[in-house]
């Protein structure tokens, strides 16, 4: 990150308390951090690098059982708001599923009132939702499984068709078969047996910056593998 010079870095599962963050690693030259964690520790939490201090930061939605997760967390400048957001997986089993369909249902109204604030919204991060059947490899045997059911597809729809979010890696033309995630099981990641469940959706106007996105696979740092968008934006400070 301190060869690209990003403005913003955006983590997600993050399993720390930040009282365990004390190494230099964790403290890069020129950016400031900022956390939210997870009440249970080694669980979830989210964290942000900004090169540029935010005028101010918001931790969580305002939603006591989906903020204890520590799953939001915005930096708010003068012309744009930047977001780490961790949904829910619920893949392992009803109930967590059922937790995942709370934060999509209140997520949605969230995203329609800052849709109508006039200022460029990015939100970044692991949504655990694979769209369309071009996003997933073996879309056929997942079609009822959590992450690529029909309503949490239709959600993801009705956010960019509707409500008029911008999905960016789909504002350039892509090769086929990228993904941003790799179960641990088998030969996925060597196969290529992937989903794209990390986003960076945008608000209209910002979508329309975008220059350039790219998948980092040179390396395997966990599951997930970084997704990094270029945009033609200057944040106001």
């Amino acid at each position: 990150m301190i060869e690209q010079r990003a403005d913003v870095i955006c983590l997600q599962e993050t399993k720390a308390q930040t009282d365990q963050l004390g190494d230099e690693l964790f403290h890069p030259a020129g950016y400031h951090r900022f956390t939210h964690d997870a009440e249970r520790r080694g669980y979830s939490g989210t964290a942000l690098y900004c090169r540029h201090k935010p005028k101010r930061v918001v931790s969580g939605m305002g939603d006591e059982l989906i903020d204890r997760e520590g799953r939001y967390l915005e930096a708010v400048y003068d012309n744009i708001s930047v977001v780490s957001l961790y949904m829910p997986s619920g893949s392992s089993g009803d109930e967590r599923q059922a937790f995942k369909i709370r934060m999509m249902d209140l997520m949605m109204p969230l995203l329609k009132r800052l849709r109508k604030r006039g200022r460029q919204y990015l939100l970044c991060g692991d949504w655990n939702i694979a769209h369309t059947e071009a996003d997933i490899r073996n879309w056929r045997g997942n079609r009822k499984n959590s992450g690529f059911l029909p309503e949490e597809r239709e959600w993801l729809s009705e956010l960019f068709t509707k409500v008029g979010y911008v999905d960016t890696f789909r504002a350039l033309e892509q090769q086929e078969h990228e993904y941003t995630w790799w179960s641990n099981r088998g030969q996925a990641w060597a196969n290529n047996t992937g989903w794209r469940i990390d986003y960076q959706i945008a608000t209209a106007a910002l979508g329309k910056t975008v220059r350039a996105t790219s998948i980092y696979r040179d390396q395997r740092f966990s599951d997930h593998a970084p997704f990094c968008v270029d945009y033609d934006f200057s944040i106001d400070v």
